[in-house]
């Protein structure tokens, strides 16, 4: 089928048996599907397996709700966590920022452009500070102020706005406030954050600075999922740069934002395409 585009995406987890692979497929060409891509990793150390296929509903008769009821018995018998996606639409996102543009302005940048397959639905800001650019991106701007007493309230209007855009992923591009233990519990696998990764080693407001005192190598960000445990959830993308000690302090703080927005964007993008499973406290990624 030349130049077929999937218009499902199939994903299983489940304990790793003899034959899976060829019984997911086998029902999806028998069901009228053709495959354009085919992924799957057994992960000895858990005993489980991970799939993913992208494909086309030749029939166009099938509903992701009919697609899985073929799965049923399957599902029953290797108590399997199987979704069907249908992706003729990209998935909704909501984004929050605090201070720090950068990475919210490469989001949107490639939203733009076509290159990022998701749909951005508005921005959350606990500061004004990036209001003008997102009205002239033509995003809804949300201004959420938060203090300690009001930071319950607060959470509940992000929640909301994200029910009310039927979002899938709560993107956090250099949000500066530390998310409760219910919020990330609400949001477990549907957010995703940035962080430089001098964490722990290097604390603080300043951690360019401080990375620099110490004449660090190699400076990067990490992309992972929210978790309860503060910038320890599920890691889904780092990107790294050399450094020596030639380069100045402010040139930390660029090379650095420059690995988040790289490190971000591609856990953006993976996840909107449904390549990213996971494992535990580790994850999956088809790429």
């Amino acid at each position: 089928m030349k130049n077929a585009k999937a218009n499902y995406i199939l994903t299983i987890t489940c304990p790793d048996v003899a034959g899976l692979v060829a019984e997911v497929s086998s029902l999806l060409a028998k069901n009228g599907a053709f495959i354009l891509e085919a992924n799957h990793h057994n992960e000895l150390t858990s005993g489980r397996a991970f799939l993913r296929f992208a494909f086309v509903d030749q029939t166009e008769g099938h509903s992701a709700d009919g697609w899985r009821a073929h799965y049923q018995p399957l599902i029953a018998r290797y108590q399997a966590d199987l979704k069907i996606y249908d992706i003729s639409q990209p998935m909704k996102v909501m984004i929050a920022v605090s201070k720090f543009g950068h990475c919210l302005q490469d989001l949107i940048h490639r939203w733009k452009a076509g290159i990022l397959p998701v749909e951005i639905c508005g921005v959350v800001s606990n500061h004004e500070d990036m209001r003008s650019f997102v009205e002239w991106a033509g995003l809804p701007f949300h201004h959420l102020p938060i203090t300690k007493d009001t930071k319950p309230q607060q959470e509940q209007q992000i929640r909301d706005l994200f029910k009310s855009y039927d979002a899938e992923l709560l993107i956090l591009a250099r949000y500066m406030q530390i998310l409760s233990a219910e919020m990330c519990q609400d949001f477990d696998g549907k957010a995703i954050n940035i962080h430089h990764s001098f964490l722990p080693s290097f604390k603080g407001a300043r951690p360019y600075s401080q990375a620099h005192a110490k004449g660090v190598k190699i400076i990067g960000a990490t992309a992972h999922y929210v978790t309860t445990n503060l910038d320890e959830g599920p890691i889904i993308e780092q990107a790294v740069e050399r450094v020596d000690h030639s380069v100045s302090v402010e040139e930390f703080v660029t090379i650095g934002r420059e690995t988040e927005t790289v490190a971000l964007t591609r856990a953006v993008r993976w996840h909107g395409e449904r390549r990213v499973l996971l494992d535990g406290p580790r994850t999956v990624i088809f790429k």
